[in-house]
């Protein structure tokens, strides 16, 4: 005779058979008279598996709870500490710095000549035929122009030698003269921009130029506040920058000039011969 015991814990059950001797069993065996025993080990087997059993195991399609979601008003907390701060790798566009000014022979003609020395004072007698053009050095602003030739040879020497003559501000801070013309070109007047190579009048005689057509040349500092025609006439040697610059070179007469200003300053009344242009 046979029993059988099933426990059950969750999904897992346990069939546990139990064997009894009949005691009417009259076979001499060493059990007979005995009670029956259960099989103990697989008992303490069933024990330890009912014992193991608390709430049962959740499904595989049983409900989760969701981790932490990044959103744009919440991010999504970390354990590795703050992001470091985003440092652009772009250096800070330079600030651009003007180019050196551009400067041209002041007459636009084939036929020139000029003497590396003047009498009287530092400046360039240009020689080239009447009506050729005279332009503009370098960029810069027109700061006198004299369109009437109030040369008299009775008159005090100085003031009105140039005849028709223009002088213009550089950019680059320096005067350039120019004097004896014949003519004026329209819309050059005080106040207005030119640009290097741009036509300022012609090559003339007028003023105090003994009536031979040329363009004299000065180059100096403007001293403001009173008329400096002993300074506008010049006060530095042309020739050395007027030999580049008829080459298409580009030598600079700031430094010069510079340092002339520096140790002259703006003299009140002319120095030396009150002739030439």
């Amino acid at each position: 005779m046979s029993r059988t015991v099933t426990e059950r814990c969750g999904r897992v059950s346990a069939v546990v058979p139990t064997v009894v001797v009949c005691q009417d069993d009259r076979m001499r065996s060493p059990s007979i008279g005995r009670r029956a025993r259960p099989a103990y080990p697989v008992l303490l087997l069933v024990a330890a598996l009912l014992a193991g059993c608390g709430r049962p195991a959740a499904p595989a399609d049983a409900w989760q709870d969701p981790s932490p979601m990044a959103t744009a008003a919440q991010p999504a907390e970390s354990t590795a500490g703050p992001a470091p701060s985003v440092v652009s790798s772009a250096a800070p566009t330079p600030t651009p710095t003007r180019a050196a000014a551009r400067r041209v022979f002041p007459v636009r003609a084939g036929n020139v000549d000029y003497h590396p020395t003047h009498g009287g004072y530092p400046g360039t007698d240009v020689f080239a035929d009447c009506g050729e053009p005279v332009v503009a050095v370098t960029d810069g602003v027109v700061l006198e122009v004299s369109r009437v030739d109030r040369f008299d040879k009775r008159g005090p020497l100085g003031p009105n030698n140039g005849g028709l003559s223009v002088s213009l501000l550089g950019d680059d801070g320096v005067r350039y003269y120019g004097s004896h013309l014949s003519a004026i070109a329209a819309g050059v007047d005080a106040g207005v921009r030119v640009r290097a190579g741009q036509q300022l009048g012609k090559v003339g005689r007028t003023g105090n130029a003994n009536n031979v057509c040329h363009l004299h040349f000065g180059l100096s500092p403007k001293c403001t506040g009173h008329d400096d025609w002993w300074i506008r006439r010049g006060v530095v040697w042309p020739a050395p920058y007027l030999n580049s610059w008829r080459k298409g070179g580009n030598r600079s007469p700031v430094a010069e000039v510079t340092a002339w200003q520096r140790g002259h300053g703006c003299p009140k009344s002319p120095g030396g011969s009150a002739a030439g242009g």
